[in-house]
């Protein structure tokens, strides 16, 4: 039995070694042919990303808005939609539909609806600069948990980046709270007195905390499913593809299921999440943000496939930058000079981070077990 697997070890060693010689002996002829593909799945990836968080945030800013389970529910049946139409048009594959995988992957598609839930309800109270800087403190849970789960560790620039995304965050909720103190009315005679700013005060610092709370539980749900996710895609050998037509199709009859129990139904209600003079407007809103979701998954792959995951990692980083100034674009986010630093100091601790994934995943390829010493390979 162990000279079996010994056989098998070494032939996966070789087959290797010899689809990395080939690589090499061929980057330099396909560099040139792949290099603007390269850069239209950058910029494409970049724009899906920017218009779902635009568009979410557009939905759930309505001033009656409270029906997130049922936006989240449309926006995964269009997920689905999608998928399986270019499934069907031979542009994507992914695995047919099997009850006990289902089964299998339930849970995780539960914490998926935890994490979009409480995703959108964040958005809800807080500008997109905000949200987008504070989803950083994502990557230290889901770093700490690869530490525990998978004998991951964290190098010293890693945990310098930390440091930053800590700072940005801390600066970018001093920066909020700075805001809304600037846009309440000053006291005048006959107009408001000291009471009436007293309360709307601390009305605007009261719903910024319960953004924040929002925040703090979308991070830690989202770190738990993204580990519990990743334990999961290994374990039952899932692609990316597969991953996503099984989360959206699951999540469904949960997110019916919690609007129905949760949310009011009323005639009334329904008006007010979704005006006459606006209810088009916000249903095409709605769809679009779900296929811009399966945008970001078919542009996410086009560019680790065209590129690098290096690259993709690096285009990660800078990508934070156009989404926060999108809110200050569209949705009229003052641009303070608080504000602005914390968006500064977040672009360079993503930055920092890619940095030093890539240097870490470099140390062990290096130091893995049968190594190609690259640097002897003739070019």
């Amino acid at each position: 039995m162990s000279s079996n697997k010994a056989d098998f070890d070494r032939r996966n060693e070789e087959e290797d070694e010899v689809e990395l010689r080939k690589t090499l002996a061929t980057s330099s002829n396909t560099a040139k042919e792949t290099q603007p593909e390269g850069v239209a799945s950058i910029l494409c990836y970049c724009v899906a990303s920017i218009m779902m968080t635009v568009v979410n945030k557009f939905v759930v800013s309505g001033r009656h808005f409270n029906m997130n389970f049922l936006m989240l529910c449309l926006q995964s049946v269009v997920g689905v939609s999608v998928v399986l139409v270019c499934r069907a048009l031979g542009i994507i594959n992914f695995r047919a539909f099997n009850k006990d995988e289902a089964k299998a992957w339930f849970p995780v598609s539960l914490g998926l609806v935890g994490m979009i839930y409480t995703g959108s309800k964040s958005l809800q109270f807080l500008s997109i600069p905000v949200y987008t800087i504070f989803k950083n403190l994502t990557i230290i849970l889901i770093a700490h948990g690869e530490v525990l789960w998978f004998g991951g560790r964290v190098t010293g620039l890693t945990t310098v980046s930390f440091f930053f995304m800590v700072l940005s965050s801390l600066v970018a909720a001093w920066a909020d709270i700075q805001a809304a103190l600037a846009l309440a009315p000053a006291p005048s005679a006959g107009v408001i007195d000291g009471s009436g700013a007293y309360e709307i005060v601390t009305g605007a610092v009261r719903q910024l905390n319960v953004g924040y709370l929002w925040m703090g539980v979308n991070c830690v749900i989202s770190a738990a499913y993204l580990l519990t996710m990743r334990k999961k895609m290994k374990g039952m050998g899932f692609s990316d593809w597969d991953t996503m037509f099984y989360n959206n199709l699951l999540s469904i009859p949960v997110l019916v299921a919690a609007s129905v129990l949760m949310e009011d139904w009323t005639s009334q209600n329904l008006d007010l999440n979704f005006p006459s003079d606006a209810r088009n407007v916000l249903l095409f809103a709605i769809a679009f943000s779900g296929a811009a979701a399966v945008g970001i998954s078919f542009t996410t792959a086009w560019c680790i496939r065209v590129t690098s995951s290096t690259t993709y990692s690096m285009v990660g980083a800078l990508n934070k930058l156009p989404v926060a100034a999108s809110g200050i674009i569209f949705f009229g986010d003052p641009a303070t000079f608080g504000s602005i630093s914390a968006i500064s100091i977040g672009f360079f601790a993503g930055l920092l981070y890619a940095v030093a994934k890539n240097n870490q995943k470099k140390e062990e390829s290096a130091r893995a077990p049968g190594a190609l010493p690259l640097t002897n390979v003739r070019r």
